[in-house]
């Protein structure tokens, strides 16, 4: 949409939310620290679930201020379910019932700035423990949220490569913490027969959260199990003044008119291997029914990994929600892979001897 000298513009961070009170508090203070940057238009954020304010709420304090023209981001690193389908729909939604005027930008993505912010974490975690094992004898491991949408998981694989040729690492791979393969645990005990003397593990999160405390987890219990490799825990990428830039360039490119998705390899628009049922499936939410719901909830109990499943749910399955309401998750075709979504719940993956 070109921009109209009349324009009144704001900005709206959409989040997807978090039950854990310090993954909402780092989300406002990211957002507060953008508010400088983008001045003098007005900032506000929300949130998909689980957390207050809802997306809802934030385009209607803009539009109380006047604003007459939003610039939607979604605060998301890849572009799937929820960038793709949940967001667009509620502010399409908006946009129907108000007549407000909204443009939708891009996701974080692949990005100089951000693989910059992560690889700052990483040379943290590497100087805050110094050891005598040389990059070339060290593994580093980096965990995606994990999607049902293949699009975004290869993304995150793309940033591995980048760290690793960056650093010079001696290996490097992808693991996720659900909804697809290979699984945080049944990964690392893989990769640990590679021989690798020091081995260090990177959430590529935005945010803390029950999934960053997860994934610490399971990399404990491997670590208890493999004593003669140095495990390392790098911190996730949270406030980093690179990753505020990001979301920054993220709104110049909608004024720009320059938002520029990857649908060519989107599993709605195109014949995705493996995913062709997905092909033209509607746009539509399934986050209504908990918008802005924190522990008054008791029937979505857990944190969203990316597919709305809880650990060890099978794949697909259904949600039976307030005043009977219900709705169906399309299948991943991958949720029967060893190290996929149905071990989640596995206390030990493989099985020990």
């Amino acid at each position: 949409m070109a921009e109209s000298p009349n324009d009144q513009l704001g900005v709206l961070i959409c989040g997807h939310g978090s039950r854990n009170r310090l993954a909402v508090e780092e989300f406002a203070q990211m957002v507060e620290a953008l508010r400088p940057k983008l001045a003098p238009m007005p900032v506000e954020h929300g949130y998909l679930e689980f957390a207050r304010p809802i997306l809802r709420v934030g385009l209607e304090s803009l539009r109380q201020q006047g604003v007459t023209r939003v610039l939607a981001i979604p605060a998301m690193l890849f572009a799937a379910g929820h960038a793709k389908n949940d967001i667009p729909s509620v502010l399409n939604t908006f946009t129907a019932e108000t007549g407000l005027a909204i443009d939708y930008g891009r996701e974080l993505g692949v990005d100089r700035l951000m693989v910059a912010a992560s690889g700052a974490r990483v040379r943290e975690c590497l100087e805050s423990t110094p050891s005598p094992v040389p990059l070339s004898e060290t593994l580093l491991v980096v965990v995606g949220r994990g999607s049902s949408d293949p699009d975004a998981n290869s993304n995150v694989a793309k940033v591995t490569r980048m760290l690793v040729e960056g650093f010079g690492f001696g290996w490097g791979e992808t693991v996720y913490s659900g909804v697809t393969f290979p699984l945080v645990e049944p990964g690392l005990r893989q990769l640990v027969k590679l021989g690798f003397r020091r081995i260090v593990v990177v959430p590529y999160f935005l945010f803390s959260g029950v999934l960053v405390s997860r994934i610490r987890q399971h990399t404990e219990r491997v670590a208890a199990d493999h004593p003669e490799v140095d495990f390392l825990s790098a911190g996730y990428l949270g406030q980093h003044p690179l990753v505020v830039d990001t979301f920054k360039e993220r709104v110049e490119e909608v004024l720009r008119g320059d938002t520029a998705m990857n649908c060519s390899l989107c599993k709605y628009r195109a014949q995705v291997l493996g995913f062709e049922q997905d092909v033209g499936r509607a746009q539509e939410s399934h986050h209504h029914h908990v918008e802005g719901l924190a522990e008054s909830c008791t029937l979505c109990v857990r944190e969203c990994t990316g597919a709305c499943q809880p650990d060890g749910d099978l794949i697909p399955h259904e949600h039976h929600h307030h005043a009977g309401e219900h709705h169906h998750h399309p299948p991943y075709p991958h949720a029967d892979h060893p190290m996929g979504p149905r071990t989640l719940g596995a206390k030990d993956f493989p099985p020990k001897p």
